[in-house]
């Protein structure tokens, strides 16, 4: 009985191996299957008829002295000094003003007046404290005239210095104040006096924001307008912390609006001193060539031009792009052959088919015709490339994925 049970075991174990074995040698056999799958998925075949109209050029990667860039994206800004917000150091109320969004104004032109009791009230402190001032000046310079002949006392003369300075601390006081509120004190009299005040435009340029509207009551140094002068943008761009030991002030910028082909230039100005979260670094680009027409806040992408490099490179006709990548055509090893009816006989005729197979590449910098790639491991430089005729083998490579 246990010898039996012995043998049966044998049995058991040896059919447990085998079918392992098995198991395995299927496993193995799968994965080239599926190299295979993907590396034809890359093969496109052209007739030697399509060949020729295609006209298939072949060339080679090559060494191209070309010039080595950081891309980069940002908007179009202005500097501090030239994005000025108006408001009024008194509340008042809002008489009258023209402004609207997008309007051109000049420097010291009145662009709203406010109305304020308060105004009133300085102007008459002012006229008041201004005529005291006048008498005790006198006063003063009479006492002085009695010090020096010791007929007054020394304490009626120091008095009087004390009233007079006092006053004239009001006076200076009330003339500043009245400056700030645009109001020239020279100018005032008891005949003129008013409780409005013009508000002047600090800057020339164009209104980017009107915040209020006339009969309104407005606060102290609330923002009333925005003005900006757009005679002196700048490209504020975001450069990635790997690439800041690359810029140098002066290095050329050429950049493109969202909505623009047009190629616009700028210099390297101001390059940040402080590393984002996001580790990116603000470099300040003056332009080359101002343009009134700009707006700030436009967005940009943008080419910073660090040098020459010497790089491979292939014609831009060689690269093609689908689905965001970046490929190029290669002649394949062997050429195959198919067997097809002619004219519907039985003969057979035999018609060479030339393979192509597709590559993805990385391309970088593209100038004068040519663009900067960066091949996969392990490529033979001596194979021919495809450059002329590789879009055509895109659009024959995806009709066949259709069908399929």
């Amino acid at each position: 009985m246990k010898q039996k049970f012995l043998s049966s075991l044998v049995i058991l174990t040896a059919a447990t191996i085998w079918l392992s074995s098995c198991s395995s040698k299927g496993g193995a056999e799968a994965a080239p299957a599926e190299e295979t799958k993907t590396e034809e998925a890359d093969m496109v075949d052209l007739s030697e008829d399509q060949f020729k109209t295609v006209n298939i050029q072949y060339g080679a990667v090559e060494e191209k002295n070309l010039s080595s860039v950081i891309r980069a994206t940002g908007v179009l800004d202005v500097p501090p000094q030239q994005l000025i917000t108006v408001s009024s150091p008194y509340g008042g109320t809002l008489k009258s003003t023209e402004l609207l969004q997008g309007k051109p104004v000049t420097k010291g032109e009145v662009i709203a007046v406010l109305e304020n009791p308060e105004f009133i009230q300085l102007q008459q402190d002012y006229l008041d404290y201004k005529s005291q001032l006048v008498y005790l000046k006198e006063e003063l310079d009479r006492q002085q005239e009695l010090a020096k002949e010791n007929v007054n006392a020394k304490k009626t003369l120091q008095k009087a210095g004390s009233d007079y300075n006092s006053i004239m601390a009001r006076v200076q006081g009330l003339k500043s104040k009245l400056q700030l509120i645009n109001i020239n004190p020279d100018k005032i009299n008891p005949a003129n006096i008013s409780g409005r005040a013009n508000i002047y435009a600090p800057i020339s340029g164009y209104v980017t924001k009107v915040l209020v509207n006339i009969g309104k009551f407005v606060n102290a140094n609330q923002e009333l307008f925005e003005i900006v002068d757009t005679r002196h943008l700048h490209a504020e761009l975001t450069i990635f912390e790997k690439d800041v030991p690359k810029l140098k002030i002066g290095q050329k910028i050429r950049f493109v609006l969202n909505y623009e082909t047009k190629e616009r230039f700028a210099e390297v100005y101001l390059i940040g001193r402080e590393i984002s979260a996001e580790r990116t670094v603000r470099v300040h680009g003056h332009l080359l060539q101002e343009d009134k027409n700009l707006l700030p806040g436009m967005y940009l992408k943008a080419i910073v031009e660090t040098g020459v490099a010497t790089t491979t490179a292939l014609p831009d006709k060689a690269i093609v792009q689908s689905a965001g990548k970046s490929y190029i055509f290669i002649a394949a090893d062997e050429t195959k052959e198919e067997k097809k009816p002619a004219d519907g006989k039985k003969d057979e005729t035999a018609e060479k088919h030339i393979p192509f197979k597709r590559i993805e590449v990385t391309t970088g910098v593209s100038e004068n015709g040519y663009t900067e790639v960066i091949l996969p491991e392990g490529f033979d430089r001596k194979i021919k490339v495809v450059v002329n005729g590789a879009y055509d083998l895109l659009s024959k490579m995806n009709n066949l994925e259709k069908e399929e």
